[in-house]
């Protein structure tokens, strides 16, 4: 049974039916870049999304906490990602787990920093 995934677009959401989906990092990074946003989101389906969120250097993480799981995927820069209480060290390779509802935020961006960003479920399906 092919899964529904609904790509968002800045003027319209429109719901496209899949079997699968391959996205290219490279593509992904561009396409937020030109959107001038710090988060573009290029994958929902109600069990999950993801997208690619931006930080500069220097900059401030304005996010507060969210009501679904999330996982992030340092793609490139360097910062900490402090979740509660406790400081992680945000660089390339890292993974790191942000349980529901948890107060976090990236700081001490020292490189620009780009992760992608994945939600169970889909970010914002849990709000009423």
């Amino acid at each position: 049974m092919a899964r529904k995934i609904r790509m968002k677009a800045r003027e319209q959401s429109r719901e496209v039916t899949y079997k699968s989906r391959a996205f290219r990092l490279p593509d992904l990074l561009e396409e937020r870049r030109l959107r001038g946003e710090a988060f573009f989101e290029f994958l929902r389906i109600p069990a999950m999304s993801a997208g690619v969120y931006a930080l500069p250097a220097g900059g401030t993480d304005p996010q507060g906490p969210h009501t679904e799981d999330e996982v992030y995927h340092v793609v490139s820069g360097r910062a900490k990602l402090r979740i509660g209480e406790r400081d992680h060290d945000a660089t390339p390779g890292a993974l790191l787990f942000v349980a529901a509802n948890v107060e976090h935020r990236f700081h001490s961006i020292e490189e620009d920093l780009t992760v992608l960003v994945f939600f169970a479920p889909a970010e914002a399906a849990r709000r009423a």
